[in-house]
């Protein structure tokens, strides 16, 4: 697709040059396309930027996301793990150009994106820890939270800041044991369910049909023709009127969610149909 390709070229130019050197004439130049043809996809170059937050956060809260709801107890907590520092490695130039350019980035849109991305993921972390934990880390499960997010935050930089090959399985490894231990040994709680209420907005929010498929009828626009279009038209359908059995709505968020165009929407659908 014409966008992801602007995306990505624009990217390489971002990781050499920053955000604020890179002007609209060099993206186009180095995508090989006309300045009206960006335009087509992106007002402006912070709409491209913002486009690029998403298309990184959607990849990590629906893969995440993924692994919460499909990965058997045993192995919940290490595979938690090994998919965020996964996918963050995946994903490295462009986070690590993000951190060095907030001060161009920080605006009132993205400070709204990020906080609704970091409440969904407030939301599939406390899931991860009731299956785990449940009732044995009731009045701490909030600061488990925090503290998971904690681990995820401190130990990305060492991806983000340093170019050495890491050892992933040996990291989950050794945060599936720490985390086990604040689980079995944390006696004195600090974030209490009243100081969570304070906070601005639901951590849990539910995602309505017409959200769902507003964005499901722009991403077909977007989409040529393959198994994965063919697969949001049924689930639209199903939406407008429900008739798929569960089994079947499954097996076609499944066709979608390992392409890239559509790892947010299997995200929502999941959501929605409370998968």
């Amino acid at each position: 697709m014409k966008k992801q390709l602007i995306m990505e070229k624009a990217l390489e130019l971002f990781a050499k040059q920053g955000f604020e050197a890179t002007s609209v004439q060099q993206i186009t130049e180095h995508c090989g396309i006309s300045k009206g043809a960006f335009y087509l996809s992106f007002k402006s170059k912070d709409e491209l930027i913002l486009a690029l937050i998403d298309h990184f956060m959607n990849q990590l809260t629906s893969d995440v996301d993924h692994v919460v709801r499909n990965t058997n107890q045993d192995q919940l907590l290490y595979t938690f793990y090994y998919t965020v520092f996964h996918t963050s490695y995946q994903h490295s130039d462009f986070a690590r150009v993000l951190m060095k350019e907030q001060s161009y980035t920080f605006n009132k849109e993205l400070l709204v994106k990020m906080h609704d991305y970091d409440r969904l993921f407030n939301a599939t972390i406390l899931n991860m820890v009731d299956q785990l934990y449940g009732e044995a880390v009731r009045e701490t499960k909030y600061d488990l939270m925090y503290c998971i997010k904690g681990f995820m935050n401190i130990y990305s930089q060492l991806i983000f800041f340093y170019h050495v090959p890491l050892d992933l399985e040996l990291l989950s490894q050794s945060l599936v044991e720490k985390t086990n231990l604040l689980a079995q040994y944390t006696t004195i709680p600090f974030i209490s369910e009243e100081l969570i209420q304070m906070f601005k907005g639901p951590i849990n929010e539910e995602v309505s049909k017409e959200q769902v498929l507003a964005i499901v009828e722009q991403k077909m626009e977007e989409m040529e023709e393959s198994v994965e279009k063919e697969s949001l038209q049924l689930l639209k359908e199903d939406l407008v009127e429900p008739t798929f059995p569960p089994v079947i709505i499954r097996g076609l968020i499944e066709n979608i969610r390992q392409s890239p165009h559509c790892k947010w929407i299997s995200f929502l659908l999941r959501r929605y149909y409370h998968f």
